[in-house]
């Protein structure tokens, strides 16, 4: 492969007496010129952004935004060294991935705390790597049509709605430019190796698993490069020379060629996962055995191909099958995978077969659930980087069945045209199911089932109407008490589905299964049913102490706010010794946990001293309130030079606390009025 061959000159066009074969399934369609290309260029990225213009009325979501962007202060206070120095110190949200931080950090700059901006951002990110895509796969193969249309599915795709219309997910189209343009200098340095140009593409892979470690497969995708369309590789394992092109090289040293990036993968792969295990984000095998995890692996697999090919009912949440699938799932699924890698192995004449199928098994291997984060058993995000070996098979294919019918431009424009306007709609459609917290769970439960983490967050929407964008979607809950009636709906049929799977995998479930009951109890309280409360507090406070003995550091937090929320119905009962004897054991928590993690716990620890003040001030202990106000103010000040719009009411309401208790002479004669906070955060 000629590899400085201008893309204006078409393979049909090559010098006579030349001995390059032209690659595989080479088109009858002439190559562009650079100003063609050019305006392709522009019409890609034009439509891109034209498709996802929506998505900047969009909110942002609970899910996520709140730790990346809408509840974090050191992002929210834009890009100065203090931030940086967090962005590269920080394992907050269970990931270390400074560029990330960075980048929301800069969009809080520009844009403050306003979604548009955010969103418009992501968007054009997103655009960009379809140009990039476009560019490297044309540069790669010579072949700008077929290029150009897995751009566009990459463009269109209903698929990647999740990592475009998510600002959380910022990360996954921040690593995914990255990623390309390692590709790209990885393909500048094929044409003339050389440690400086090597330099260029390990430090850009290196800002790619800064943004998210999704791109750890990087290596291994630059070795199904060389294969295809690069040509560098000689399976026969001597190195040979190409006149028109770079020296064909055996499998062992381009393995040896990738060794500095796969330490870089080694290296980005410890860090994830002990950032993950100290986040409480990986799950054990206990609770989720490895034959379990296979099964599920193997399934997701062809569910990630189906929904490649027919991208119905996406989700913003697909939930674990827990205690394993039907046999016959993952035998069929297992038997599909082999079939088709036999069929590209059988058929490897044309490379793109292999170099696609293996790109997406082994792009997606990483994500696809053997080290399980979470509860999910895939995500529409994962697949961003995978599916372009799905696109990659099917564009090329396509493309050397119509040249082995003569067929002309017209016959392969149409349908080229119609797939992409068909997938353009459904894109359309999944943006608006993006537009707040309220439509996007709304949509998951239609098209999801058992899915108890959905049901929990439809409630949490439902009992915030803020979180609707309008009163419309809130039809028929237009008073608090027909929301809350709602919410406990959706709350028991999470705690069902819970119990059900608890019942074959209660390590996975049981933690979740406290979490239900701890917002039953929430709900209960608020519709004055202080018995049911009380009774689904201390079933989950039960559960919670069961889990901690055998991991404490896991659900100490959780013990920490299950105990205050009884604490907080022992004192509107008048029980002032059992709600102390709570408060107490609290604030013992929230200190350990507040020297571990300030960021979170400090809120916690402040709130709970506050609490405690009342108490005391209710019981005539003047001192003893005095002390824990004048510590949680001291608190609240530090948290408010940091977020001063966030802790500013709290830091006042504590300075409020203090003059009522200087002002009385005994505080059992004029006590506080005010009822504790809740245990959430502030």
């Amino acid at each position: 492969m000629n590899y400085d061959r201008n893309l204006s000159r078409s393979d049909a066009q090559a010098p006579k007496g030349s001995n390059r074969k032209a690659p595989s399934g080479s088109g009858t369609f002439p190559a562009a010129g650079k100003k063609q290309t050019v305006f392709l260029c522009i019409l890609l990225a034009g439509a891109t952004i034209a498709l996802y213009s929506p998505v900047v009325k969009n909110s942002f979501v609970a899910l996520d935004d709140s730790d990346y962007i809408t509840a974090n202060p050191h992002v929210q206070s834009g890009l100065k060294w203090s931030t940086v120095k967090w962005a590269f110190t920080s394992t907050q949200s269970a990931n270390w991935h400074p560029l990330t931080w960075l980048s929301h950090a800069l969009d809080c700059q520009l844009f403050g705390v306003k979604p548009a901006g955010h969103h418009l951002d992501s968007v054009l990110l997103h655009a960009l790597n379809a140009v990039l895509l476009f560019l490297l796969l044309a540069w790669g193969t010579k072949r700008v049509w077929p290029s150009l249309l897995v751009a566009a599915l990459f463009a269109v795709h209903p698929l990647n709605v999740e990592s475009v219309a998510w600002a959380a997910e910022r990360k996954t189209v921040l690593s995914v430019l990255f990623f390309f343009l390692a590709i790209g200098a990885y393909a500048w340095y094929v044409r003339k190796p050389e440690w400086r140009r090597y330099l260029l593409v390990a430090a850009l892979f290196g800002m790619g698993l800064m943004a998210k470690p999704m791109v750890i497969t990087l290596p291994f995708v630059l070795l199904l490069l060389d294969y295809w369309p690069l040509e560098r590789m000689s399976l026969g394992g001597v190195q040979d020379s190409a006149e028109d092109g770079p020296s064909r090289i055996g499998f062992s040293k381009l393995a040896i060629e990738k060794v500095p990036l796969l330490a870089l993968s080694i290296a980005s792969a410890w860090i994830t996962l002990k950032v993950q295990r100290s986040g409480q984000g990986l799950r054990s095998l206990q609770q989720y055995s490895l034959g379990v995890r296979i099964e599920n692996a193997i399934v997701s697999y062809v569910r990630y191909v189906e929904k490649a090919l027919w991208p119905a009912r996406l989700a913003v949440l697909y939930p674990h099958p827990g205690a394993g699938l039907p046999a016959w799932q993952w035998v069929l699924s297992a038997l599909a995978l082999i079939v088709v890698t036999v069929f590209v192995v059988h058929f490897r004449s044309r490379r793109y077969l292999p170099v696609g199928w293996f790109w997406f098994i082994g792009t997606l291997f990483p994500v696809i659930g053997l080290v399980q984060v979470g509860e999910a058993s895939m995500a529409d995000r994962y697949a961003y980087i995978p599916v372009l070996g799905i696109f990659t098979m099917i564009v090329w294919g396509f493309a050397d069945w119509a040249d082995s019918r003569r067929l002309g431009g017209v016959w392969r424009l149409v349908p080229a045209l119609c797939v992409v306007a068909a997938l353009s709609a459904v894109t359309i459609r999944q943006l608006g199911y993006w537009k707040n917290e309220y439509t996007m769970w709304a949509h998951t439960l239609q098209v999801t089932d058992h899915n108890p983490i959905a049901q929990d967050s439809m409630a949490e929407a439902i009992l915030n109407p803020a979180l609707a964008s309008s009163a419309a979607e809130l039809s028929g809950l237009d008073t608090p008490q027909k929301r809350v009636e709602e919410a406990r709906s959706h709350y028991e049929q999470a705690l069902g589905i819970r119990k059900e799977l608890a019942q074959k995998n209660p390590d996975a479930n049981l933690p979740h299964m406290a979490m239900s009951l701890n917002d039953l109890g929430v709900v209960a309280g608020m519709e004055n049913r202080k018995d049911e409360a009380r009774k689904d507090y201390e079933e989950a406070l039960k559960i919670y102490r069961q889990l901690a003995q055998q991991d404490p550091a896991a659900y100490l937090g959780d013990i920490a706010s299950t105990e205050t929320n009884l604490g907080n119905l022992d004192y509107q009962e008048n029980r002032p010794e059992e709600a102390r004897q709570l408060y107490e054991d609290v604030l013992k928590i929230y200190r350990q946990l507040a020297q571990q993690n300030p960021d979170i716990y400090l809120p916690n620890l402040a709130t709970t001293l506050n609490g405690l003040g009342i108490l005391n001030a209710t019981q005539n202990q003047p001192n003893e309130a005095g002390q824990h106000f004048v510590e949680a103010l001291a608190i609240y000040r530090q948290l408010a030079q940091k977020d001063p719009e966030r802790y500013r009411p709290y830091l006042l309401g504590t300075v409020n606390y203090l003059r009522v208790l200087e002002r009385t002479t005994a505080a059992a004669k004029n006590p506080p009025s005010s009822v504790p906070p809740s245990a959430k955060k502030p």
